[in-house]
């Protein structure tokens, strides 16, 4: 139950990707029986409390750590499998896609990431910067009551084509090759990494494995966002946002975000990442794209409507994909 023909998992990611755009994850389901991560957040919790000891030597908090994702992966995934597998035996597999996608949407952020930050938009026009700030917090884990409009706006769009890549692609990417299963199992290192992969002195050592991992498995799934920024930006500035990608992507300080990022301050003619402040320090990151600064409301509205585009390339792209999968099966 765990491994899918090409021609089931495909429309299972691009039925997922439709849905998702279209409703999002229910609020009121939301509010009834929580979050998928949610859920996996809170075993995430219980293994960091239970295994990350300050009396164990580095070399043991790494072991356990490894041990710690293992069962991060595997406790969702045996759910999943018992899950499909109860399903599969009662209901027949053309019904059984839908069931997967439906399920699918729950791991994908493309519409609440729409919704957040375009609230950063509202809070500006609608507050100033305290509007700005406060819903830009929600969404950033940098410093944000020292920004002015432009690194309130260049923050929104950082983390709008970072999470495009980590919170849309990703885990379409996954669903296409594994279906449901490659959506829980990406969602749950991702999920891992974001809680415990940080240079800490708590959790270096014990969210190495986490970390290294989560690097590891958005790698293609960055260069394929980049890519679907490049063209999904206007004719006029795709050759800049290419150029950006080739030039900045690989000087970021992270393998994957500065892919995405790179592609969308080129696409956009600013510039992004570069100096920032987290936690009263400040992490001297490079630029990316070779714009201006200056970033402005109107360049975050342009933002979401090239992500807004990317999106639906990716989209196209995954139901030509099926098709071409079902013709040939």
């Amino acid at each position: 139950m765990l491994f899918f023909p090409l021609f089931i998992t495909l429309p299972v990611a691009a039925a997922a990707a439709i849905l998702e755009g279209l409703w999002g994850y229910p609020v009121a389901l939301l509010k009834t029986i929580g979050h998928p991560v949610m859920w996996i957040g809170a075993l995430i919790d219980r293994l960091d409390t239970t295994l990350n000891r300050p009396e164990h030597t580095e070399h043991a908090r790494r072991l356990l750590g490894l041990i710690a994702l293992l069962l991060i992966i595997l406790i969702p995934l045996v759910f999943t499998n018992v899950l499909l597998h109860i399903g599969y035996a009662l209901l027949p597999g053309s019904v059984m896609i839908g069931v997967q996608a439906v399920l699918t949407t729950a791991f994908i952020a493309q519409k609440s990431l729409w919704t957040h930050v375009r609230a950063v938009g509202i809070g500006l026009r609608r507050n100033g910067l305290a509007g700005g700030r406060q819903a830009v917090s929600q969404i950033v884990g940098r410093d944000t009551s020292v920004l002015d409009e432009a690194g309130i706006v260049r923050a929104a769009l950082e983390s709008l084509a970072e999470n495009f890549s980590d919170g849309v692609v990703a885990p379409l990417f996954w669903a296409a090759l594994f279906g449901l299963p490659g959506a829980v199992f990406y969602k749950a290192v991702n999920t891992a990494d974001s809680m415990i992969g940080h240079l800490t002195p708590r959790h270096a050592a014990f969210g190495m494995a986490a970390a290294k991992l989560d690097d590891l498995i958005n790698l293609p799934a960055s260069r394929l966002a980049a890519v679907c920024l490049i063209c999904a930006a206007p004719s006029a500035t795709r050759r800049q946002a290419r150029n950006a990608v080739g030039r900045d992507a690989a000087a970021h300080r992270s393998p994957n975000a500065g892919w995405p990022e790179a592609a969308m301050a080129g696409a956009l003619g600013l510039r992004l990442a570069g100096p920032r402040i987290y936690s009263g320090v400040t992490v001297d990151d490079a630029w990316m794209g070779d714009g201006t600064p200056d970033a402005s409301i109107e360049d975050l509205d342009r933002g979401l409507v090239l992500y807004r585009r990317a999106c639906g390339l990716l989209v196209a792209l995954l139901l030509t994909a099926s098709v071409l999968a079902m013709i040939e099966a």
